[in-house]
């Protein structure tokens, strides 16, 4: 008999559920830099109180003795034996608007099993998008905001948040397979990899949790209160400005990752040719002003810029000096 993927499987509250809800996802797994999910998941269950309809089989999916769950000893007996949990909640946002919630720690075992469980609820629950993030360490700075790789099916969010956009072969988490599999079915799905401070990895950085929840604001409409994450944030950055500050080596590390990170996103940026230099779209009369001047370089005798190849040469180391950066 094959042991069944559902340890708790709460019908009725199942049953109530709206259809084309969206789905976040947010299990721990391969890599958390920065806390950034681990935050984001003890952040959604305290202020929203997610309602519990499905928890999966701990007992079949996950490796205790990779992660041994906590216990209390007091004083001469043992409480609050806490193992592992990964559950689909009903979760609702600021305005009352409803949502799905896949929370806990990524299977161990059987995932293939999982994700045809996952897929299964997804239709049965008609999601009208997916969406997930992890973390990774990176070596970018803290004084800049937090940027990210985005994937999936949202061309949108691609084009708009996507800033580092590699060919790699990776370590491949359940998530990961769960957007593979949701992308080749042709179901909405976007993954947010956020790229966290290498020298921040091992904390939990607020500035994680804030681009995870606005990464999830971004891909669904859902409003989530971000307060009390940005006032923990400033908190949090003044600790870190002031310890960096007290060592020289520090400070010039950060200034270093500066400069390659400035670099590296001026040469991101594709400035539209309708868009000055000051960011303001130019009037009627000054576009007809552009065009007279350059019907008048192209006379015949009219030295032209093209001409002395100067801006192909500064193009060129640009677009060196960009290499490595990120």
């Amino acid at each position: 008999m094959t042991d069944p993927i559902f340890s708790a499987d709460y019908a009725e509250r199942r049953a109530r559920v709206p259809r084309g809800l969206p789905l976040v996802v947010a299990m721990q797994g391969l890599t958390d830099a920065g806390g950034a999910i681990s935050q984001l998941e003890e952040y959604l269950w305290n202020r929203y109180e997610p309602e519990e309809l499905l928890r999966f089989n701990a007992d079949l999916l996950l490796d205790y003795r990779a992660r041994r769950p906590v216990i209390t000893f007091d004083e001469d007996h043992l409480i609050d034996y806490s193992p592992e949990e990964l559950l689909l909640s009903l979760v609702h946002d600021e305005l009352g608007k409803p949502f799905l919630l896949l929370s806990g720690h990524e299977p161990d075992f059987r995932w293939e099993q999982f994700i045809d469980a996952v897929l299964m609820l997804v239709h049965e629950f008609e999601v009208s998008t997916t969406v997930w993030s992890h973390a990774l360490p990176m070596p970018v700075p803290h004084t800049r905001p937090v940027s990210m790789t985005v994937s999936g099916t949202r061309d949108d969010l691609i084009e708009e948040r996507s800033v580092w956009r590699p060919t790699t072969r990776l370590s491949a988490s359940a998530a990961h397979v769960l957007e593979y599999r949701l992308h080749s079915l042709g179901e909405e799905v976007v993954g947010f990899a956020l790229l966290i401070p290498h020298y921040l990895a091992n904390t939990e950085y607020p500035e994680a949790l804030y681009a995870a929840l606005d990464g999830i604001m971004s891909a669904t409409g859902l409003i989530l209160a971000t307060d009390s994450v940005r006032d923990a944030s400033r908190r949090f950055m003044t600790q870190v400005d002031e310890q960096i500050a007290a060592n020289h080596e520090s400070v010039e590390m950060v200034r270093t990752l500066e400069e390659r990170y400035d670099a590296y996103m001026d040469d991101q940026t594709i400035r539209s040719p309708l868009i000055g230099e000051d960011g303001m779209i130019p009037t009627a009369e000054q576009l007809a002003s552009e065009l007279e001047r350059f019907l008048a370089e192209r006379q015949p005798g009219s030295g032209t810029g093209a001409e002395n190849g100067g801006d192909a040469e500064n193009a060129a180391d640009d677009e060196n000096g960009a290499d490595g950066a990120v």
